[in-house]
């Protein structure tokens, strides 16, 4: 799994199991590790969107061949015997209303560096069906995360699924991918804690400015993507003259009271926040002060850290045993669908069971 904070590969290596009923599901996370990227792919990845025809299929090749020696180098560190590769790649373009998605670190190229067979591209078909691509991850939350009304993810992008029943899921705000842009501003990777943000003010005329912005008057369905936060999020921070910490400071009091929206008028109750944004004590802290009647709990790291890429590992499982993985209500799609293109069968290289 490689998210649009560009904080890394993570890699999560897991056993499912079900006897044919995924209700039903059993898992384990047995290995799990988070892979830098280098300054080069940082750099290359951020800038993309921008790059040539041939400089994006040259690097959604190269992307693959990187993906697949990091997945060789993880299962032979950790001793793993590993059946399936499921990839959700890098998003470059996501602009569902063209039926255009593209997640690079071709499945190909991965096969053949890791001699494993690969499901990957999960959101195109979802695409197609005039769906949004997104987010998929709320079929992993309803199998695996029953427990909880809904499950926030605070990656580059907050996102969150409730409903038992059917379940309901979109993109709130923006969330890393505003925060780190102005730790990096200051020399930081991202704001530990949310430590500078505390030292920080409110800025009132940006925090209104923030709150204006037309997507959050759009019903669900609804998916975010780096090309609205350039053009609609960004230009409102880059012509700001304020203290990065009154910045920080106020884009975390405008991603708590979006979310808190959204929970306080979905009468939910209990709420498992996970990904990076979720180690922010000051985000949980202005979350949980914003939406009184909701209990926030914030899991254990491997959880925090991993629960995406142990999803995606799912969307794989589900997809090699021909159940769908991508959820009409959650996306606006035709139907239900089995995302995930199969690649490099490779037979002779694979073990475990």
């Amino acid at each position: 799994m490689s998210g649009t904070s560009l904080d890394g590969v993570d890699l999560a290596c897991c056993h499912f199991s079900d006897g044919g009923d995924s209700k039903r599901l059993k898992w384990s996370l047995m290995a799990a590790e988070t892979i830098q990227y280098s300054d080069e792919w940082t750099q290359r990845l951020s800038t993309l969107e921008k790059a040539s025809a041939f400089e994006y299929a040259l690097a959604d090749v190269d992307l693959g061949h990187l993906y697949g020696q990091i997945v060789k180098a993880f299962v032979d560190r950790h001793n793993l015997k590993v059946d399936y590769v499921a990839s959700h790649g890098h998003t470059v373009f996501h602009q569902p209303h063209l039926k255009l998605t593209t997640q690079i670190g071709d499945g190909d190229s991965i096969a053949a560096e890791c001699g494993l067979p690969v499901v990957f591209n999960f959101r195109r078909m979802d695409v197609a069906l005039g769906g949004q691509g997104a987010p998929l991850v709320p079929i992993g939350d309803q199998l695996l995360f029953a427990e909880y009304d809904a499950c926030l993810n605070l990656g580059g992008i907050a996102n969150i699924s409730y409903g038992a029943d059917m379940r309901i899921a979109f993109d709130i705000c923006p969330c890393n991918m505003a925060l780190n842009l102005l730790s990096r501003k200051v020399g930081k990777s991202y704001d530990r804690d949310g430590d500078t943000a505390r030292t920080g003010k409110i800025i009132e005329p940006l925090l209104g400015q923030l709150e204006k912005l037309e997507y959050y008057t759009l019903p669900a369905p609804k998916s975010l993507g780096k090309e609205w936060f350039a053009a609609e999020m960004q230009p409102l921070i880059d012509n700001n003259e304020h203290d990065a910490s009154d910045m920080l400071r106020t884009i975390v009091e405008h991603i708590a009271t979006q979310i808190a929206t959204v929970v306080n008028s979905n009468n939910i109750h209990t709420l498992l926040a996970t990904g990076g944004g979720a180690k922010n004590k000051l985000l949980i802290e202005r979350l949980s002060a914003l939406a009184p009647d909701c209990k926030v709990t914030v899991p254990q790291a491997d959880i925090i850290d991993y629960k995406e890429a142990i999803i995606f590992a799912l969307l794989g499982y589900l997809r090699l045993t021909m159940r769908p993985n991508c959820l009409q209500s959650v996306t606006g799609a035709a139907y239900d669908c089995i995302g995930g293109n199969l690649s490099g069968i490779c037979h002779n290289k694979v073990g475990g069971s």
